[in-house]
């Protein structure tokens, strides 16, 4: 069942959204690869724009947000391709930048029939260094970052703690000390499993713990259809995933981190707004796509 939304009519809050942009292609099958040396058939390829970050400010953009990305790519086909997807979805992209002697980030990704999928993932190549970033000109309602370019996140997150503008982090898998570096930053930290047994450990209560010691107001791990835990000043609390059919999972989180800093934007509470973000990820669940299925308030409404 699709939660009702919350958020206040015309509500159209500013989140800048920072990290990995990349181009998916995805391969439709009956059974993902098993392993060793083999072939499978694919009953469809598709080829779209992805990545957390720029999946997310899609997000924000369709559910009546104002959105901007920012970025790095290379100045090469699949560069361009992402530039003119963000501007048919609304998304600023000002401050995405094509580096003329980077490339891209690619992905392929493998969706079977149960609609869980397989990701291999070049990074792209690009300056690490965020100077350029407008970051004396900052506004926004909300930010958010992914892991995947941490120097650009830190300097994000240090302006916006100054300025007191909520930071949201994508907790995805990354390296302990990418972690480390952002989540004293960091006032929601939302991880997949993956990424926060990653950082802490298998167990969740002592992994979530850890993350909660760097000061984030409020820490919490997505589980799928086992719904999500989270931790804030009040406790441990659990929430349900709205029971929907899944057709395909690609992009997910990416969706629910960018309703939630849409609804934290929004000035929702934590748990109203992990509501929202987990009903807007389930429904972008029950079609087929990555970026494609990211549904807007209206289809919430009508669901």
């Amino acid at each position: 069942m699709i939660r009702p939304p919350i958020i206040p009519e015309g509500a159209s809050p500013s989140v800048v959204c920072l990290g990995l942009s990349a181009l998916d292609r995805i391969w439709r099958v009956e059974v993902p690869f098993s392993g060793g040396s083999e072939k499978i058939r694919a009953g469809q390829h598709v080829t779209e724009p992805g990545g957390m970050a720029a999946n997310a400010a899609v997000a924000v953009a369709r559910l009546g947000g104002t959105a901007s990305f920012w970025g790095r790519a290379g100045a090469d086909e699949a560069g361009r391709l992402m530039a003119k997807s963000f501007a048919a979805e609304g998304v600023d992209t000002s401050q995405f930048c094509l580096f003329e002697d980077g490339a891209s980030s690619v992905s392929g990704v493998i969706v079977d029939e149960q609609g869980e999928r397989q990701i291999v993932n070049f990074r792209g190549h690009y300056p690490v260094d965020p100077g350029w970033l407008p970051l004396s000109s900052l506004t926004a309602d909300c930010v958010l970052a992914d892991p995947r370019w941490p120097e650009g996140a830190q300097a994000l997150f240090a302006e916006a703690r100054r300025l007191g503008i909520p930071t949201v982090l994508d907790g995805d898998v990354a390296d302990t000390d990418v972690f480390e570096r952002l989540l004293p930053l960091t006032d929601h930290a939302i991880f997949s499993e993956p990424g926060l047994h990653g950082f802490g450990g298998e167990n969740i209560d002592g992994a979530l713990e850890r993350a909660a010691g760097f000061g984030c107001r409020m820490v919490a791990v997505t589980r799928g259809g086992d719904g999500l835990i989270w931790q804030d000043h009040s406790g441990r609390h659990h929430m349900p995933a709205p029971s929907v059919r899944i057709v395909d999972t690609t992009a997910a989180g990416d969706v629910f981190h960018g309703a939630y800093a849409f609804a934290i934007g929004a000035r929702l509470a934590i748990a109203d707004a992990l509501g929202f973000a987990s009903s807007v990820a389930a429904l972008k669940c029950t079609r087929p796509g990555g970026r494609a299925s990211i549904p807007s308030l209206d289809d919430l409404k009508s669901s």
